[in-house]
């Protein structure tokens, strides 16, 4: 049952082959039996699990379910879940037990998933190797020696080892799709706001984005459009219609434009992983697309430009945790002071801890306008190159990582060239567009992410080109032999 996808799972569910019970029984076996080697969970909540499950049953008896209902998954541990630990990968809020749901969580609750735990992350979803979680590293499951990419690196390994169908993650600067790339599995970024980020642990609220994690494109399709919609309780969420993914990705499709960016192409790209996104390109091509090279001006400048806006935001939203009023607290204190020096710097991690003073200096009087007010400015030539390069093409395709999945503490020494793992990610999130990675192929036993990058809300055209692709491909079904 584990190598079957979402879809697949729901056909038999509702056709009572099986039910929720046995499937859910069955992923929390598998849990059991592998995540010992690779950590990609904080929690889990077997009780709960079950008693989701037989609801979920009663309700495909009456014919009330949706694709979802009952089928098993894994949230994020950076979304609030009432009643189970949210602890954002951090000594922090090791002990915070949320009361209320994030309304990712409540959508899919709504729809019937079950959610069988909160899956491990970077710290506060700050690190591109999920090396910084107080809960330890996550493994990739292609080679347990490797890392799986992050932030949200517990999500995509549990989907990689098929210990879940489906799981939601964040991207702030390509937190999804660079994990689903070192990992072999597909992930969505949406654009900026078509998924509410109310009851999401705040690291950069411009540049935050929940999306998904699952096997195929069709699978992201029908999350997506379950956790999509406006949300009065998020500001910033968007009014727009939701489309029905799941079917405009059964459409056809012809004239297409895919532009290709000759930056995402330099010296800095490990060369098997740019033969291999280049005859996906080639496949993508055959399938009636006009490929256009171009230009991404400003490119270049993500990395600094997103540097600087993320920690900035980061310190000003890190800034409520400090000891008082939920978290962790430092009691052996004399004084105020001393419980906010203590409980902060005992609470927080390096990488934590690096971001906020970078983000205090970058904004402090002084420096605001030479760091933070430039990257600013940055970040709008860097939309602006999108819309400009969308005038020509309707979607750009490039590698998602430079390299394959690299060994674990290899890199954890230079923050700069960890920071450099997010290179080709970023720019979508500066931008607020959409973007999804699809594995495309497999380097010295590694698998290969290949990103494709939307117009603002067109999710639908990504998806659709995606799924295409993996109907003329099977670098999806792939799945590491020690988890067979």
């Amino acid at each position: 049952m584990h190598q079957k996808t979402i879809k697949q799972l729901s056909s038999e569910l509702t056709l009572k082959k099986i039910s929720s019970v046995e499937l859910t029984k069955e992923f929390l076996k598998r849990v059991r039996l592998y995540d010992s080697k690779i950590n990609s969970f904080i929690t889990i909540d077997e009780e709960r699990a079950l008693a989701e499950a037989k609801e979920a049953d009663v309700l495909i008896k009456k014919g009330a379910n949706t694709f979802l209902t009952g089928i098993p998954i894994a949230h994020k541990d950076i979304f609030c879940t009432k009643g189970i630990k949210t602890s954002c990968g951090s000594k922090m809020l090791d002990n915070f037990i949320s009361p209320y749901d994030a309304t990712i969580v409540k959508r899919l609750k709504e729809a019937g998933a079950v959610c069988i735990g909160k899956t491990n992350m970077d710290e506060f979803a700050m690190g591109s190797s999920n090396e910084t979680s107080f809960y330890g590293p996550v493994h990739n499951p292609w080679n347990i020696e490797n890392v799986p990419g992050g932030s949200s690196g517990g999500s995509a390994a549990a989907i990689a080892a098929r210990l879940v169908c489906g799981a939601t993650g964040s991207d702030t600067g390509g937190s999804i799709r660079q994990p689903a790339a070192f990992c072999g599995v597909t992930g969505i970024k949406p654009t900026y706001g078509r998924v509410s980020r109310y009851g999401m642990i705040a690291f950069a609220s411009s540049l935050d984005q929940g999306g998904t994690l699952t096997q195929t494109v069709e699978d992201s399709a029908l999350m997506l459009e379950t956790i999509s919609g406006f949300d009065k309780k998020d500001s910033t969420s968007l009014m727009a219609p939701v489309p029905n993914f799941s079917k405009e990705i059964n459409t056809s499709w012809d004239k297409i434009r895919i532009g290709i960016p000759n930056n995402f192409f330099d010296s800095g790209l490990d060369s098997e992983s740019s033969n291999l996104v280049m005859e996906a390109i080639k496949i993508i091509e055959k399938l009636g697309a006009k490929i256009i090279n171009l230009d991404l001006k400003h490119i270049d400048l993500s990395v600094p430009s997103y540097y600087v806006v993320a920690p900035a935001e980061a310190s000003s939203n890190l800034s409520r945790f400090d000891g008082v009023r939920y978290g962790y607290r430092e009691k052996n204190t004399q004084n105020l002071n001393e419980l906010y020096k203590l409980s902060r710097s005992k609470g927080f991690g390096d990488e934590v801890k690096r971001r906020i003073i970078i983000g205090t200096y970058v904004l402090s009087a002084g420096y605001y306008d030479a760091y933070y007010l430039q990257a600013q400015k940055v970040r709008k030539l860097i939309s602006q190159s999108f819309v400009n390069a969308f005038k020509e093409v309707d979607i750009i395709i490039g590698p998602t990582t430079p390299t394959p999945a690299f060994k674990i503490g290899q890199k954890m020494d230079d923050p700069i060239q960890m920071y450099l793992n997010d290179i080709y990610t970023i720019g979508a999130n500066l931008a607020g567009l959409p973007a999804l990675s699809i594995p495309c192929g497999f380097s010295s036993g590694l698998p290969i992410g290949m990103q494709l990058i939307g117009p603002y809300l067109k999710e639908d055209l990504i998806l659709k080109i995606g799924h295409h692709f993996q109907k003329e491909t099977n670098w999806h079904t792939h799945l590491p032999a020690e988890f067979l």
